[in-house]
């Protein structure tokens, strides 16, 4: 649906975004990472067409980016962009109507969202009546209320409590088996695992991961493992083939974090363990997107 091609932005004497390609399926969750300053908002700006790249291009269902897909974009930023002293149904009626709705079907899509997300009795409320977490939802509600293409999410569960960011969660699950596409952008770790199909992660104004979740997390396996048993094993006698990470006594049990060195499987692991040990349990530990995330940009830094 989206190709970013070779995109550059220069503000005097930084460079924003350096080169920055990617690519956003359609019907799928794309994740949007890097730090504070990397350069993602830069991209999301550019993206919503609120500026514009010194180079590069930008292709929407492959035509080139331009205003008449401005109503194909929902845009939910991070900085909220409510007006305080307004109310709260007419406020979201007038953000429908420069999305192009008229005010018949406006109204009434208002009236199921706000239903549907417990929100009815807002509608003669200001904005500056509500706390932040709803005025999330009222914002959330305007970004997806003229049915958008494309989503843009910049850090979506800001200011929720676990419950509502668990409702927010599902309906972004429920529009993309719709076939909405979304562009999620946070630093909360868990929700990309829980979240997206794929990720791009930008530091220091360049791309430098990109790809599924799933292939990202293979590429990063290193034949760690845990393994809880009962008994007692001598593991000096596996020094050339197993490194101790961790290791901890729990109840009647030991449980090790350990890696395999020099080819050796878990099955020779097991082979070798079995004889003098009752086996609990043996699991692989893949490194988590937020480890990914870390060692990935510490790696850059350096």
């Amino acid at each position: 649906m989206l190709k970013v091609q070779n995109i550059v932005k220069q503000y005097a004497n930084h460079r924003a975004l350096d080169d920055v390609s990617l690519e956003v399926e359609q019907g799928k969750i794309y994740g949007l990472l890097g730090p504070n300053g990397a350069g993602k908002t830069s991209l999301i700006r550019i993206i919503t067409q609120i500026t514009g790249p010194d180079s590069g291009s930008v292709l929407f269902n492959g035509e080139k980016l331009d205003s008449s897909h401005i109503n194909q974009i929902g845009y939910l930023p991070e900085e909220r962009g409510l007006y305080k002293k307004m109310e709260i149904g007419e406020q979201v009626l007038y953000l429908a109507r420069l999305k192009g709705l008229n005010t018949a079907e406006a109204t009434k899509r208002l009236k199921y969202w706000f239903e549907k997300l417990e929100m009815a009795s807002w509608w003669n409320k200001k904005v500056e009546d509500l706390s932040k977490g709803m005025q999330q939802k009222v914002q959330f509600v305007a970004t997806i209320l003229h049915n958008p293409e494309l989503i843009i999410l910049d850090e979506p569960f800001s200011g929720f409590d676990p419950v509502n960011a668990d409702v927010i969660k599902n309906e972004i699950l429920e529009l993309n088996k719709k076939g909405t596409t979304f562009i999620f952008s946070t630093h909360r770790m868990e929700s990309v695992e829980e979240l997206c199909d794929n990720i791009g992660l930008i530091n220091k104004s360049k791309k430098i991961l990109d790809g599924s979740v799933e292939s990202i997390k293979a590429a990063y396996r290193n034949n760690t493992y845990l393994i809880e048993f009962s008994g007692e094993f001598n593991f000096q006698n596996l020094s050339n083939e197993v490194e101790i990470l961790e290791q901890q006594q729990v109840k009647h049990a030991q449980i090790v974090k350990l890696k395999l060195k020099n080819n050796f499987t878990p099955n020779q692991l097991l082979t070798q363990l079995l004889p003098q040990v009752s086996i609990n349990r043996l699991e692989e530990v893949i490194p988590s997107m937020n480890e990914i995330f870390i060692d990935k940009v510490k790696n850059q830094s350096i």
